[in-house]
């Protein structure tokens, strides 16, 4: 956490760009501000994840795709977020391509979850459509 004034302490982002949570992941979460690229949407269900926001979630997950439900699991802790590789999914993409490592811990035991997800835009806005595990 960062002190600002007096008594606020702000939080930094989970998915570790260095902003503070309210000016990077949470006006994407609140729907005050789209992700414009699908390395920010990646980082914002990371954060999601970090946060325990189901309902986030599945709003960013593809409908062909999405599942019914999510149940996270309390004791996994996801602290740190690694971007491998993007391959398009800029602004004036309609498709990218995120790689990314997603460190956790369950109690003191250390975890990596390696990805290379894809990203489509439907109507407008990113949504993750699927994820296959990577070498990373």
């Amino acid at each position: 956490m960062k002190r600002r004034g007096h008594n606020a302490f702000v939080t930094r982002c989970p998915c570790c760009s260095g902003e503070v949570y309210d000016e990077c992941c949470g006006p994407v979460h609140a729907g005050t501000r789209p992700a414009h690229t699908a390395e920010q949407l990646m980082r914002s269900r990371f954060s999601a994840f970090a946060r325990g926001d189901t309902a986030y979630l599945l709003a960013s997950w593809h409908p062909s795709t999405r599942p019914a439900s999510i149940d996270l699991d309390d004791a996994v802790r996801w602290i740190r977020l690694e971007i491998v590789d993007v391959v398009d999914g800029r602004q004036w993409d309609d498709h990218g391509v995120v790689e990314f490592r997603a460190h956790h811990r369950v109690g003191r035991t250390p975890g990596v979850l390696a990805e290379r997800s894809s990203f489509v835009r439907q109507e407008g806005r990113w949504v993750y459509l699927s994820g296959r595990p990577s070498d990373t």
